[in-house]
């Protein structure tokens, strides 16, 4: 009997059930022996209720869920909802005697709050890393993190993954067609990093947007763009689109600068407000996000986005962790 438990908040049981399913193919068993049953549901009250419903006794359990924006039964359910439900999952777990806990969070919420950015402001992302190791988690496996400084964040062991070599693979089987005129951009300077390593793995140019933010009208202002993309295809990468303001502005500067066409791949696809519609009406060609939020609103209300799956990738981090092996060899095979 495998001690391997997968278990699901109600954030995104999609890509958790598709987890557990390739665990169990991987380590030729039943899915009934990974996956574990749970039931949550609210209060009148509104308050949230959490049952796990095998033993986990000295079992290694991951529990899934994107600590995001989403839906329950047509229903918008908010970060700090999905924040709570992993809460109270890790709780039981640690009371039920799980041998270890692991929150793999594919979205971590509250991560552009990093650092304080003007007096009298919390580090948010420093207080949901507290909530979430003093609630009992072991360890935490997440993926793409806004800021690298979180994975400090923590004083429990946190493998972060990555998604560049997922954008890079799907360009190269489904998008040939954009190589050959590809120049690869950042919407910004802080995000270089993240897209270089797209650009290595396309064997592409790499430009910059650069911008700075107009403080006496709060409005994000693109300055100019760093590089040449005159006559070219561009890629922006970036690792979340929220309201859209950022990539979109960056789209327009990239045009303004002589592009031809304009693409994106962001890993984590918020979409607040009205960025669905705002990204249909703009010229940006194609965005390519993955499920590390639920995307069946997106996927329904615009046609310029695709979704890939990460999935594997976590499957196989949960695998290696699981086994004892090396989760920072996955790390190099995958940039």
């Amino acid at each position: 009997m495998t001690r391997l438990r997968i278990i699901s908040g109600r954030a995104h049981p999609d890509l958790a059930l598709r987890v557990a399913e390739l665990l169990a193919q991987r380590m030729h068993k039943g899915l009934d022996e990974i996956w574990c049953e749970t039931d949550i549901r609210r209060f009148p009250d509104g308050e949230i209720y959490v049952h796990v419903k095998k033993t986990v006794r000295r079992k290694h359990v991951f529990v899934v869920q994107p600590t995001c924006p989403s839906e329950l039964d047509g229903r918008p359910t908010s970060v700090n909802d999905n924040l709570m439900e992993l809460l109270l999952l890790i709780d039981a777990l640690k009371r039920a005697s799980a041998e270890e806990i692991g929150a793999v969070i594919p979205y971590f919420g509250y991560a552009r709050q990093d650092r304080k950015t003007e007096g009298r402001v919390p580090i948010s992302a420093k207080v949901a890393a507290n909530l979430i190791q003093d609630s009992g988690a072991t360890r935490v496996l997440a993926m793409e993190l806004h800021a690298s400084q979180i994975q400090g964040f923590f004083d429990i062991p946190l493998d972060h993954l990555r998604t560049d070599h997922l954008f890079a693979d799907h360009i190269k089987e489904r998008h040939p067609d954009w190589i050959p005129n590809l120049v690869v951009a950042s919407p910004d300077i802080g995000g270089v990093f993240r897209a270089r390593r797209v650009a290595e793995r396309l064997h592409r140019p790499l430009a910059v947007v650069a911008k700075r933010r107009d403080e006496r009208k709060g409005e994000l202002e693109v300055m100019h763009v760093i590089g040449d993309v005159a006559g070219m295809d561009v890629l922006i990468v970036d690792d979340i689109i929220s309201t859209g303001s950022t990539l979109l502005r960056a789209a327009e500067a990239l045009y303004k600068a002589g592009a031809q066409r304009v693409f994106a791949a962001c890993t984590h696809g918020v979409f607040a407000g009205d960025a669905l519609e705002r990204l249909e009406r703009s010229p940006l060609r194609a965005l390519i996000v993955t499920d590390t939020i639920p995307q069946r609103r997106a996927l329904e209300q615009s046609h310029k986005i695709e979704v890939i799956s990460v999935a594997e990738e976590l499957a196989e981090a949960i695998y290696r962790i699981y086994t004892g092996r090396s989760v920072s060899e996955l790390l190099v095979r995958t940039r």
